[in-house]
């Protein structure tokens, strides 16, 4: 037994087909999804079966003739026909060649007692015929087949459907209703008899056949097979063999079955999630949309109000250093700046920045979020947007306390001490020390002028403290000096210690945002694009 060959192109769109099942829970109608699963998995089951064989199904309902049909087709008295209430309880099945048709049958559900076989087949001139497997399905409209639906399930699984049609009720609501209009694009393997030829005149035939026709084509069969027949004077009945043989000598009616029930299912997916620009969105967040949301998170945080913080109490902080000691002693006298700014501990006022407003956060971070959500899902399809939105804020509860706990963790460098304050402090000391000296001097000379101790003669020389008087001038101006540009280079150091905060927050907001917003988001937009990728494959 051999399984069967499909044509390029049909396995990339089972392919498809799985892929939309896989996503479609959620976006598409259950319904839809349930029957999208139901051809999978029968075209799976049937691929793997004999492709030799050709099921080819004869359906209609009570009294159209399918049983007689049947037996003038098989040549053979093989399904019971009724006479005061004709209807068929169970499938019977004639098989032109059994070899390898047993799994298929099995598949089928057909009951060992109601298989027959033509061995003598190619001893009858029928050799066309090998590898048909004619059903004689019950009727669709009688009790019993709508207490057990096996007509309906039969009519799915079988290659090709003969339609059984008598000319009483051959535009029978019931069977145009349940299923004629369901054969949109499957003319290939559908065939419609109409039985009963001999019961009509020629013109009568005639005008049925072209009233059937423009029936067909006003329920969507564009180029309806329909051939008259009468099992009763043998009408017909090669005509419909040849249909039926042709069929089955292409081996290619499974395949087109399939084709065609893929192209219906596509067209009802395609109505209910259009693929349209689908497409066009975006699969992935780009950074300028990365970029906004570590922004607006920064902003929702208070990342500029830690950072000037932080700046403020450096600069504060560092003039205690490289600040020159004679105003610094001074401004002591008057209430400490870094006490009245109660930013004794920095990191404890960082920690308050992030935590003190968390319910004023919330509002900001959730519009952070939703317009990020917003701006990837504009041309979304309603159901895709409201995922994309879902996905956007799976971690919203847990998104503000996040930050909080990464930021808390970010402390300023105040036991840090530049090695250059070190220095400068020295020397301005050595400035304080070398004034001190001068001044000294400077008292000592006008004091004891010419009455300098022994060994210290050059401190009672009035002549020298002009230059002492110039050494302390000097010393003044480079104490200013000093603390001058120490006070540039403090600042210097207070806006890059403030860059480097600002750059460690931001990049821990960044991650935050990464982890619980950006990698749900961008899982949402692989499935969509993924989703309508597929849609176009199944398109074909």
């Amino acid at each position: 037994m051999s399984t069967m060959t499909t044509r390029p192109g049909l396995a990339p769109r089972l392919a498809a087909l799985t892929k939309i099942v896989e996503l479609g829970p959620g976006r598409l109608e259950p319904k839809l999804l349930a029957e999208a699963s139901t051809l999978l998995k029968r075209a799976g089951e049937r691929l793997k079966l004999s492709s030799e064989h050709t099921v080819v199904a004869l359906a209609g309902g009570t009294g159209s003739g399918k049983s007689s049909l049947f037996n003038a087709v098989s040549g053979l008295e093989l399904s019971p026909t009724g006479v005061r209430r004709p209807t068929t309880a169970r499938t019977h099945a004639c098989v032109w060649g059994l070899e390898g048709a047993g799994p298929l049958l099995d598949w089928l559900q057909i009951q060992e007692r109601h298989r027959f076989t033509r061995a003598s087949a190619l001893d009858r001139g029928e050799s066309q015929l090998h590898g048909l497997i004619l059903l004689d399905l019950p009727d669709h409209d009688s009790i019993r087949a709508l207490t057990d639906n096996e007509a309906d399930r039969l009519i799915g699984l079988a290659d090709l459907v003969v339609w059984v049609l008598d000319p009483q009720k051959y535009a029978d609501a019931s069977t145009h209703r349940r299923y004629v209009t369901e054969l949109a694009g499957h003319d290939a393997v559908t065939v419609f008899a109409l039985n009963q030829a001999d019961k009509l005149s020629p013109e009568e035939l005639a005008e049925l056949v072209i009233d059937l026709n423009d029936l067909l084509r006003r329920e969507g069969v564009e180029h309806p097979t329909v051939v008259p027949t009468s099992a009763t004077t043998g009408r017909g009945i090669d005509s419909l063999k040849s249909v039926v043989a042709a069929a089955v000598s292409r081996r290619r009616a499974a395949i087109q079955k399939m084709e065609a029930d893929l192209q219906r299912l596509e067209q009802r997916v395609a109505k209910s999630m259009p693929v349209g620009e689908a497409l066009s969105a975006p699969s992935t967040v780009d950074d300028a949309r990365r970029l906004g949301l570590t922004d607006a998170l920064c902003d929702a945080v208070g990342v500029p109000a830690v950072g000037e913080a932080m700046e403020n109490v450096y600069a504060e902080r560092s003039m205690q250093w490289v600040g020159w000691p004679y105003p610094r002693w001074i401004s002591k006298l008057r209430p400490d700046p870094v006490r009245t700014l109660r930013l004794q501990d920095v990191g404890d006022e960082i920690r308050g920045i992030t935590t003190g407003t968390v319910s004023a956060q919330t509002a900001e971070v959730v519009n952070a979020v939703q317009a990020l959500a917003d701006g990837l899902s504009a041309d979304m399809h309603p159901v895709w947007r409201t995922s994309l939105q879902h996905a956007a804020r799976s971690h919203l509860k847990q998104l503000p306390q996040a930050l909080t706990e990464e930021l808390s963790e970010v402390a300023p460098r105040l036991d840090h001490v530049p090695g250059w304050w070190w220095l400068l402090k020295i020397w301005q000391y050595l400035l304080v020390a070398a004034f001190v000296l001068g001044l000294g001097w400077l008292v000592t000379g006008l004091l004891f002028a010419g009455q300098s101790p022994a060994g210290f003669q050059l401190l009672g020389d009035t002549a020298a403290l002009p230059w002492v008087g110039l050494m302390m001038a000097s010393v003044l101006g480079l104490g200013v000096l000093s603390g001058i540009a120490a006070r540039n280079f403090v600042e210097l150091g207070a806006s890059k210690e403030r860059e480097r905060l600002e750059r460690e927050m931001r990049r821990r907001v960044a991650a935050v945002a990464e982890s619980s917003v950006v990698e749900p988001v961008e899982s949402e937009l692989g499935r969509h694009h993924a989703f309508y990728t597929a849609m176009r494959a199944l398109a074909g």
